[in-house]
């Protein structure tokens, strides 16, 4: 099923003259545009669309692409037993725990630090490309999967979060010390800019594109 054709969108807020305050979503009236003007409730700046969105969106999205490699490749933790150290990457993890049996945490960590990083910069430069080219179909589905990857990134930082859990517990001087990596350095930069681009975007721009 494909999305809405201009003909067929109805009239959307700013055509009416209608503005969100994008700090308190309070619907302002302007008849002679959104430059200059204070929303009535909070005194925020009002802006038909975010300000500068695929730019920033662009920015940061790139920015997780460049980072998703370091953070893959590189060791994410560092485990010291008895002298000896040895480091893992994520792979490393993931393919640990198959052998072990626990399928369902090797499933977790595969989809939660592999998979959904990757969805989400997929997701994001497919809606971003789709925009630049005013691609007019699946505008719906664009916007769902929009929101599916603003939901899904809080679920990202998992690795860390592991590692921070293990760091904390598992401490014993000489016998055995873990500690993270480069890795995971790369891999926070990876969550917080695509949180970042998924947040400084404006899904209204993929109706826009196709008006």
């Amino acid at each position: 099923m494909k999305g809405a054709t201009p003909r067929e969108t109805p009239l959307t807020g700013m055509e009416a003259g209608l503005f969100l305050c994008h700090e308190c979503h309070y619907a302002v009236k302007a008849t002679g545009g959104a430059e200059g003007m204070k929303c009535p409730r909070c005194n925020s700046a009002i802006h038909p669309r975010k300000p500068d969105s695929i730019a920033h969106a662009w920015a940061f999205v790139l920015t997780a692409l460049v980072l998703l490699v370091p953070a893959n490749v590189l060791p994410i933790m560092t485990v010291e037993s008895m002298g000896a150290s040895e480091c893992s990457t994520i792979m490393d993890g993931i393919i640990y725990f198959f052998k072990e049996g626990s399928y369902g945490i090797g499933t977790i960590i595969l989809v939660a630090s592999v998979l959904v990083p990757i969805f989400k910069i997929v997701g994001i430069i497919m809606i971003l490309v789709s925009i630049h080219f005013r691609i007019e179909s699946w505008l719906r589905h664009k916007t769902l999967m929009f929101r599916f990857i603003k939901f899904i990134g809080r679920w990202s930082m998992l690795d860390i979060f592991v590692i921070a859990l293990l760091t904390a517990l598992v401490n014993f001087g000489f016998l055995s010390t873990i500690a993270a990596a480069p890795a995971a350095s790369f891999f926070c930069g990876v969550v917080i800019s695509t949180m970042l681009a998924a947040e400084l975007f404006d899904t209204r721009l993929i109706w826009d594109a196709a008006r």
